[in-house]
């Protein structure tokens, strides 16, 4: 049974305002039509998607199947339509998502590398905020990313660029500065969390960028993990570096949607590639202050 996306669209929006009058705002549709496409879903899939009432729309349990399952479908859709409208500009390129400050410091030489492949095509960078980079692919909205671990893999390919030891970033009077290595448990970190530890430390404080998580360290408010490169190319006076001896390696991947049969990508990919192979010894770590 083939059902028309708009008649998706329409469910996901009552479904996630839990209000027809809110939903049909969203839409920009008059409320008795966005209430008969709905009863006309019901009616072809031969279910109740909601239970109605004067005060609240609620999900049925087919309706909360259909939920989970209608939003990545229109995600897919959507990110196609925005791959094919690329695909077919007269000035075409490969958007790769990086966030600012976290390439690895491999950003540049994997411009630079991409331009002697077979295939390249001009290569746009798009700056992401901290984890936007898998919804950015997910949305058709980047072709690439270059991004540290963890991710959500879903739906996603990705080869590895660079291994590099994570550091402790510390204020410069914490007691362990200066110090040549350090243990997780002396730290406060928890092993199972480390590779998140810098994210969600930078959600609790409201911190948008790398300068302003070093400024907030700086001036004892926090503490972070961070890869070793971060330290050889950011040194501040009032942070101090530290190697973490118990601490597992950040990776950094070139990852991609697995749908994605783009040439430009797949020379980008290659690029990346063969800047890992020279830079496999990975950056020299500067700790201390």
């Amino acid at each position: 049974m083939a059902v028309e996306s708009r008649a998706l669209r329409y469910f996901v929006a009552v479904a996630e305002e839990r209000s027809f009058t809110r939903a049909a705002g969203r839409l920009g549709i008059a409320g008795p039509a966005l209430s008969r496409a709905v009863r006309n879903l019901e009616a072809e899939l031969g279910v109740r998607l909601f239970q109605r009432s004067t005060r609240v729309v609620e999900l049925t349990e087919p309706g909360a199947v259909l939920l989970a399952h209608a939003r990545p479908a229109l995600e897919a859709l959507d990110a196609a339509v925005r791959r094919a409208e690329r695909a077919g500009a007269r000035h075409r390129s490969v958007l790769l998502a990086v966030k600012a400050d976290a390439d690895g410091g491999l950003l540049e030489d994997i411009l630079t590398a991409v331009a002697a492949e077979p295939d390249a095509e001009p290569v746009s960078v798009r700056l992401c905020g901290w984890q936007e980079h898998t919804r950015l692919l997910r949305k058709g909205e980047a072709d690439a990313a270059l991004m540290f671990e963890p991710y959500d893999a879903s739906g996603i390919d990705a080869e590895t660029v660079a291994t590099e030891p994570r550091v402790a970033a510390l204020p410069a009077d914490h007691p362990l500065a200066g110090a040549s290595l350090a243990q997780l448990a002396d730290l406060g970190f928890d092993l199972d969390e480390v590779g998140e530890h810098a994210e969600r430390d930078i959600d609790k404080q409201g911190v948008r960028d790398l300068a302003q998580l070093l400024t907030l360290i700086g001036l004892g408010v926090t503490k972070t993990v961070l890869p070793s490169s971060v330290a050889a190319r950011y040194p501040r006076q009032a942070v101090t570096y530290v190697p973490i001896e118990d601490c597992p390696p950040a990776t950094l991947v070139i990852a991609w949607p697995a749908v994605s049969r783009s040439r430009g990508v797949a020379a980008l990919v290659r690029a990346a590639a063969a800047v890992a192979e020279l830079r496999s010894a990975g950056p020299v770590v500067e700790t201390g202050r």
